[in-house]
């Protein structure tokens, strides 16, 4: 993987709309309530709460148990949940993708948060999230190594992810999205409970449908063969199939408060995530 677009991203943070509570302590806020530096309140005492918090100088004046409360100091997960599938092996999809997901971690080393990329096709093969960039590059080897094959199952890998992962994260979810419609708006809704953005690749050959005449079309994933032949009446209704699968799929995300964001792969990676940049709600300079 040709990773010089790095030292560009540098210029590139991450943020979050709301403020996210992990396990992890680190430098970003959260609105979790408990142990912490600032002060921002009191509320009465509840069973489980840790005695140690109980201000007992407000006890002596009301005989009534307040516990202070702080504003934790917690760190961003940065979920990067990238498709591997065999529709991905076409037309370097995969690689490309997989610049885009080392940029993501990149930046997240740069902001010291915890990342991981998992990758999936009819499952989720979840990694451990770490910091630091000796896992970067231990990571990008592995991607490297990775020769995209399987099925999508999207909507399954979308029901691991949600059993696995109990904490508010910054998911990034980047795929070329050829499957069930239905699936893939349950799968955005599922995964919805985070911060999420939604990356969609295509090559651009799938995108413009430049074939003509008698053509063999062999699925990637299942290896079927198809022989038709392609008229410009097929292109037509190709190119109108694809703008409403990709219309609803921008659709759901707008409706759940993702970001939605499409790159043909002959985009330049640095100005695919100038692009981010610009339009991702829960991205920032």
């Amino acid at each position: 993987m040709d990773t010089e677009f790095f030292k560009e991203l540098e210029r590139f943070a991450l943020l979050v709309k709301k403020r996210v509570s992990t396990t992890y302590a680190g430098g970003r806020k959260s609105l979790r309530y408990g142990r912490g530096i600032t002060p921002v309140g009191y509320r009465e005492y509840r069973q489980g709460d840790d005695f140690k918090l109980v201000d007992w100088k407000a006890y002596g004046r009301t005989e009534k148990l307040y516990v202070r409360e702080h504003e934790e100091e917690r760190s961003l997960v940065v979920h990067i949940i990238l498709d591997a599938s065999g529709s991905m092996g076409y037309d370097r999809k995969f690689e490309y993708a997989s610049q885009i997901a080392a940029g993501f971690a990149y930046i997240a080393t740069l902001e010291n948060e915890k990342y991981v990329i998992s990758r999936f096709s009819e499952d989720l093969d979840p990694g451990e999230p770490r910091r630091g960039r000796r896992y970067l590059f231990q990571t990008i080897d592995e991607l490297d190594r990775t020769s995209p094959q399987g099925e999508t199952n999207l909507k399954k890998v979308s029901e691991q992810f949600d059993h696995l992962i109990r904490s508010t994260s910054l998911v990034v979810l980047i795929s070329d999205f050829l499957g069930n419609t239905d699936d893939i708006v349950s799968s955005i809704y599922r995964l919805s409970g985070h911060d999420l953005i939604v990356i969609h690749l295509m090559a651009p050959d799938e995108a413009e449908m430049r074939l003509a005449g008698d053509v063999r079309f062999v699925d990637m994933e299942t290896h079927q063969p198809l022989i038709t032949r392609v008229s410009e009446k097929q292109r037509a209704e190709y190119k109108k199939k694809l703008e409403e699968h990709i219309s609803r799929i921008r659709a759901t995300c707008n409706a759940v408060g993702a970001d939605f964001l499409s790159f043909k792969t002959d985009k330049p990676i640095f100005d695919a995530f100038s692009e981010l940049n610009a339009k991702a709600t829960i991205w920032r300079a």
